[in-house]
């Protein structure tokens, strides 16, 4: 553990006043221009179609830009992000480039997703830098734009540590810390590693601390870091019409099993599977897999690009169902998700909250499926009483899918070697496919390009002929390797 003395920076200088909201999704909807915010903000917000306030950020975002430091309980996909990055760039002082502001995540995917809405944000003002630091990419780059200097700066606690101890990034001027998804930061070990960059950041600054559950831990890490914090609690409320929840009671042994049957019988195009452990993780996706389903598990133990390509093959619909723990699947947002099935209960009634609320999003329907054994019956009646609705049961018998018609993805992902650095961009890919390889642009999934790598999801009826042809074809004038990926 790394102790921080009473003098430190980052030592706080009260405890946390009581909660002040509790923003309801039923309360009416306040404009952005009813805020304290530059004319030229609100021109942006508008020009993004950031028409009215979600309920975290008319909760949060009054107490954050008066200059309160502040807790507040939001998950992914509640807008939180424009929540704290609206006050660090209104806090910002364009013409000095040091680093400013800095937010931390738990994940690269999730702070890649924050720096790029963070970018979006900031086009009010033509010269806000923001940059993103995270491992799994090489350091020299990132040194080399520290250099040339950022008012924000995005990154995983890992990394931000490293330039921190090598000193390529420099606090000295910083007036805003956000910990985002402090939870899961938490849960992911990086508690020690929070305290040594809180540890290294100006007393005098504003911090906001961002959580979809409130554990002990958080309370803790709030009474060290935050000065005085108001408290927002957005109280998940999944509307029951939109999320389905039946509930399956099933023998321990036989519930990898079950997972298969729930699959044949509803027969979802995209699910994501929890379990509690990742051995159980490994397990049911060798079982999937033996049984025709398209089946990928997320884990803490892989690579960085190996993790990278297994959540771009779920989000292109070339694999069927995600298998992961709750630390790896934090910060996922995939569109379209019509099934969420919890092959362990969780002991936590808010994280199963949080995990059915990645299906029935927006305008879309989803099924939460849940595997309980007669032990867990007095977990979900505490969920079922959190949550204000009766567990609707049903038995495993009742399931009806034919065996010998496995769950097919609807895509597959092929995988280009070459990406920005070699200047292919999208439109190219498409291109490439819609023209001299002769398909239509219905049959051509979404396209994604990373440093390196492309991939680019198509039909899975002509995947064979569209490696073919674009292997035999050029791509920005090149020839390039094309194969599809296996799932």
């Amino acid at each position: 553990m790394i102790d921080i003395p009473d003098d430190a920076p980052g030592r706080p200088t009260g405890a946390p006043d009581e909660a002040v909201a509790q923003p309801s999704a039923t309360e009416p909807a306040l404009p952005f221009d009813s805020l304290p915010l530059p004319a030229a903000m609100l021109d942006n917000l508008r020009q993004l179609d950031y028409r009215s306030m979600t309920p975290i950020q008319a909760a949060s975002l009054p107490l954050a830009l008066a200059g309160h430091d502040l807790i507040a309980q939001a998950k992914t996909g509640s807008g939180k992000t424009a929540a704290f990055a609206l006050p660090l760039l209104a806090r910002l002082d364009v013409r000095s480039f040091a680093v400013q502001a800095m937010v931390l995540c738990p994940t690269r995917e999730l702070a890649d997703q924050v720096t790029q809405e963070i970018r979006r944000l900031a086009r009010f003002e033509a010269n806000i830098k923001v940059l993103a630091l995270c491992g799994g990419t090489p350091m020299r780059p990132q040194r080399d734009s520290l250099e040339h200097g950022a008012h924000v700066v995005v990154g995983t606690p890992g990394r931000i540590m490293d330039h921190l101890e090598r000193g390529s990034l420099k606090l000295d001027a910083l007036d805003s810390l956000v910990l985002d998804e402090a939870d899961r930061m938490l849960d992911m070990g990086f508690h020690d590693d929070i305290a040594f960059v809180a540890g290294r950041c100006p007393a005098a600054r504003q911090t906001l601390l961002f959580s979809a559950t409130y554990p002990e831990g958080i309370a803790r890490l709030a009474a060290r870091f935050l000065r005085k914090p108001q408290e927002v609690k957005l109280l998940e409320q999944h509307a029951h019409s939109k999320i389905r929840q039946r509930f399956y009671e099933v023998a321990h042994p036989a519930r990898l099993e079950a997972v298969a049957k729930l699959l044949r019988h509803y027969r979802p195009v995209s699910t994501l599977a929890f379990c509690n452990t990742r051995q159980q993780c490994r397990d049911l996706v060798e079982l999937l897999r033996a049984q025709g389903f398209a089946a990928l598990a997320l884990n803490g133990e892989m690579e960085q690009r190996e993790r990278d390509q297994v959540l771009i093959q779920f989000a292109n619909r070339s694999c069927s169902v995600l298998v992961a723990t709750d630390v790896a699947a934090r910060g996922l947002d995939i569109a379209q998700l019509e099934a969420v099935i919890n092959v362990d209960v969780t002991p936590d009634p808010e994280i199963h909250i949080h995990r059915i609320g990645r299906t029935g999003r927006g305008d879309e329907e989803g099924w939460a499926l849940n595997l309980c054994s007669s032990a867990d019956k007095r977990r979900i009646a505490s969920i079922a009483q959190m949550m204000g609705f009766e567990p609707e049961w049903h038995a495993l018998d009742e399931l009806v899918g034919d065996a010998s018609e496995p769950l097919q993805a609807p895509m597959t992902s092929l995988l280009i070697l070459g990406g920005r650095k070699d200047k292919i961009r999208p439109a190219d890919v498409l291109g490439a496919l819609t023209g001299e390889a002769g398909f239509t642009r219905e049959q051509v999934g979404k396209i994604t390009v990373t440093d390196q790598l492309t991939y680019v999801a198509v039909e899975r009826a002509i995947a064979r002929d569209a490696v073919r042809r674009l292997s035999a074809g050029k791509l920005k004038g090149k020839t390039v390797k094309v194969r599809a990926l296996d799932v």
